[in-house]
């Protein structure tokens, strides 16, 4: 590796919060004993956060940010990896008490890495990246009524905040798995995106952010749901008897004013979906679905590729509701 490397760096002095790109030495990576070559990082929420203030999820500053990433084992002192091996990283707190993806070079326990599957490139790893992994996983939730719970057959299902990183890859997933899939979403300039991908209607949020009542019309077997609040409420109290709801997100609100109702009327099952310390076993398994429910070609309108530089002022329009898509670091930009 070269003597010196491009990261971004957050730091918390007083009051003061400051994020900077810097030239690093390799001496500056303290945890860990698997060293990539990074390729490419993304953009998801958490990392808005943390690049906002800390979040609260950083402990130790000077930090580098980034909570996946995908790229090329350089320096190995793992069993389990090599020099040459081409590599995953989602979650497991890098990015929050461990160095992170915002860097050309990251060292990091190698249980936290999973092989990258051939049919993948590291490029199309990360328009996936945590968002994509937590799609997926979101849509094997929905479609464990089927399989696991021997429920009846999965037709209409409902993703919320389906502009977004999470809930555009989820309507593609379960387009793809062959259910009707209604999109929610305030941004009508990207109803013709979200037919590309498969959603067969599209709502506008504003219908779901009424005061919920305890029990509403049935009308969703399923559902995805990615922003919490009001919204997840009213998604409860509108899905069928047996409905799967995977939840993934608080981008609306934390809290949930919901009643035991849907759950002991209808028997809905609210499934949390926490992608962070998800089992190496499972991830692999994801990972190696993956390409076989995305469709990349479509989702290429929707990714932009962006530099460290760049990133700086693109994170705080993602807090504000002013992104789509997917953003992706290079870092050999």
């Amino acid at each position: 590796m070269p003597e010196k490397f491009k990261a971004l760096v957050i730091n918390q002095e007083g009051e003061n919060f400051t994020r900077e790109i810097k030239s690093l030495e390799k001496s500056f990576l303290k945890h860990g004993d698997v060293l990539v070559k990074v390729d490419y990082s993304g953009l998801n929420f958490k990392d808005a956060l943390i690049l906002k203030n800390g979040a609260r999820l950083v402990k130790e500053f000077p930090h580098i940010p980034g909570i996946d990433f995908s790229g090329t084992v350089e320096e190995s002192q793992n069993d389990k990896f090599k020099p040459g091996d081409e590599i995953i990283l989602t979650g497991w707190r890098v990015g929050e008490i461990f160095y992170g993806g915002y860097s050309q070079y990251a060292k990091v326990n190698g249980d936290f890495l999973v092989k990258k599957p051939k049919e993948l490139t590291s490029k199309q790893a990360m328009i996936l990246g945590t968002a994509g992994f937590t799609a997926l996983m979101c849509s094997f939730a929905v479609k464990a009524k089927e399989e696991l719970l021997l429920g009846e057959k999965i037709n209409n299902v409902l993703v919320t905040g389906a502009t977004g990183g999470v809930g555009s890859i989820s309507v593609m997933v379960l387009a793809k798995l062959g259910y009707n899939v209604t999109a929610v979403s305030r941004k009508s300039d990207h109803n013709d995106y979200l037919k590309s991908i498969g959603a067969t209607a599209i709502l506008n949020s504003s219908e779901f952010e009424k005061d919920p009542r305890p029990l509403d019309k049935g009308l969703w077997d399923c559902a995805v749901d990615t922003v919490g609040g009001k919204i997840l409420s009213n998604v409860l109290a509108q899905t069928k008897d047996g409905g799967i709801v995977a939840a993934c997100g608080n981008a609306a609100d934390i809290k949930l004013n919901t009643t035991v109702m849907p759950f002991i009327i209808r028997g809905v099952k609210l499934w949390g979906i926490n992608s962070v310390s998800t089992s190496n076993k499972r991830r692999e398994f994801v990972w190696n679905e993956s390409s076989k429910l995305i469709d990349f070609k479509k989702l290429e309108p929707s990714v932009k590729i962006i530099s460290l530089e760049e990133l700086i002022s693109v994170y705080s329009k993602m807090l504000n509701g002013e992104t789509s898509g997917r953003y992706v670091i290079d870092l050999n930009k």
